[in-house]
């Protein structure tokens, strides 16, 4: 791909307005590629935007819903080419999640059949894209989202972390998760292209940056593991070229900032804190020394009020006020009373129910999710701290940090953890609570811990803590009714005891 440049007449808050200034200027330019068994496949700059006006009108003869569901069936390339397609007609593209089961895909299908069907007039604030989020009812939530909110998020990108944002973008996840399409758009809206991967692989993602195409990085904390892990096992030499690492989805595991970065000589690496509703809230270069719950200073254009805190250490609702915000949730998907994981509004103000405090620099430390807070001995705690020091631990790959009933405590924290099968010998209860009571003071160390071979993930990769809970409630009261003993793993469950 050829270094990008600045365009010759300003961009509008359009997100796909720039796709046929760059096939103007640049069209013999990469737009975006993948690798594949059968080859490279790319489209330059000219042959996207002609797919993408050719398909546009094809919705707009058809006269095409007001809004698409973007079925997952064909190539990223080809999800691309449909989404730019929907949004450049003047629609709003709902991206659909390859993971749904067939009878939530038609439940989806049929939700977004009941939207209005009447298009207004195309301007910065018209709906262009519907992802979906976890609810906890079931149900994915649909977030909404209009052109200004990502044009927003692209230019403060750009703005923040300087040339590199906007160069050659490496963003190798699917098109339904948000922070990668948001990747894949940067990529385009910059002139600079994108290249995307059908299936994550560590190998290819590494083989990509290394031949300098890609500066700029957009990955979760899981996907560098395995880079960082694959590297290591085959004794691969430094990547020079990659010069900016984005990372967001979940925390990073910041004891692993050498390794990274030994790997990636010289990249800034940055973390960035957000959420489907907020995009970007704040940023901090990442920093193996730095608190657990840092997660760095707002970005120029985020305000954030801290209310109604409610812990010792001054802890309260995260609400952000940004041109950044998401519009709403699909259809009768409203109401925060209904879900509560839904987002809270306050005129411009929102909340996704985090929780945290500004320290004395006025940066941004994020305690946990407000419905996982856990009581327990009449003081508060959150899981995230907990699973934070779990995680650092070698023998451990991944934790959930839970409350059960107690009757002496109210709750009684305990931790279900995935062991890594990289480390060599046996791992113990006791160790590991040793191991948090290091850091930790002594209520928060978890009081039994129990093996989860099986990890449960959200649509996103993310740990699904709801499933867990269950599964362990599920065991608990195996062992109640007698119907396993500690010596006897709970295969049935997939949870076991460390002892």
């Amino acid at each position: 791909m050829a270094e990008p440049f600045s365009p010759s007449e300003p961009l509008t808050d359009l997100v796909h307005a720039p796709l046929a200034h760059w096939a103007r200027v640049r069209g013999d330019a990469v737009a975006i590629s993948h690798g594949s068994s059968d080859g490279s496949s790319h489209l330059t700059f000219a042959e996207l935007n002609a797919a993408v006006q050719q398909r546009s009108a094809v919705l707009t003869q058809s006269q095409a819903p007001a809004t698409v569901l973007v079925e997952d069936s064909a190539t990223t390339i080809h999800q691309l080419i449909e989404f730019l397609a929907v949004i450049s007609s003047g629609r709003c593209a709902a991206m659909a999640d390859p993971d749904w089961p067939a009878a939530l895909r038609e439940t989806m299908r049929e939700q977004i059949g009941l939207l209005p069907s009447t298009m207004s007039a195309l301007q910065a604030t018209s709906p262009f894209y519907i992802g979906f989020t976890s609810g906890s009812t079931g149900l994915p939530k649909g977030f909404r989202r209009h052109h200004r909110s990502w044009t927003e998020s692209f230019r403060i990108c750009v703005d923040t972390f300087g040339p590199a944002a906007a160069s050659g973008i490496l963003s190798p996840g699917r098109s339904s998760h948000s922070l990668f399409l948001f990747g894949m758009l940067l990529g385009l809206w910059t002139g600079a292209g994108v290249v995307v991967q059908e299936q994550f692989s560590a190998s290819r993602a590494l083989d990509t940056l290394r031949q300098g195409h890609t500066p700029c990085l957009i990955a979760v904390p899981s996907q560098l593991i395995l880079m960082i892990e694959w590297a290591a096992r085959h004794a691969a030499a430094p990547i020079e070229a990659t010069r900016l690492i984005m990372i967001s989805g979940a925390r990073w595991a910041r004891h692993r900032t050498a390794e990274l970065q030994a790997l990636f000589p010289q990249a800034r690496i940055i973390e960035f804190y957000g959420a489907s509703e907020t995009s970007f809230v704040a940023w901090m270069d990442a920093d193996v020394n730095a608190p657990p719950q840092l997660v760095g200073k707002p970005f120029a254009n985020v305000e954030i009020d801290i209310r109604d805190a409610s812990v010792p250490d001054g802890s309260g609702l995260i609400f952000v006020r940004s041109p950044m915000l998401f519009m709403d949730y699909m259809g009768a998907q409203t109401s925060d009373m209904a879900d509560a994981t839904a987002a809270i509004r306050d005129g411009d103000w929102l909340s996704v129910r985090d929780m945290g405090h500004l320290d004395a620099q006025g940066r941004l430390c994020l305690a946990g999710r407000q419905n996982r807070m856990i009581t327990t001995q009449g003081k508060n705690l959150f899981p995230e701290e907990v699973e934070s020091v779990l995680g650092a631990h070698p023998g451990i790959a991944k934790a959930s940090v839970q409350g059960v009933a107690d009757a002496l405590r109210g709750m009684k924290v305990v931790a279900v953890v995935q062991l890594d099968p990289a480390c060599a010998g046996e791992l113990h209860a006791a160790e590991l609570s040793a191991w948090c009571r290091a850091p930790l003071e002594a209520y928060k160390a978890p009081k039994r811990y129990f093996v989860c071979d099986d990890w449960p993930q959200t649509a996103s990769g993310k740990t699904d803590h709801a499933a867990l809970a269950l599964r362990l409630q599920n065991h608990l009261n195996d062992k109640e009714n007698n119907l396993s003993t500690p010596d006897t793993p709970c295969r049935l469950q997939l949870l076991y005891p460390l002892l």
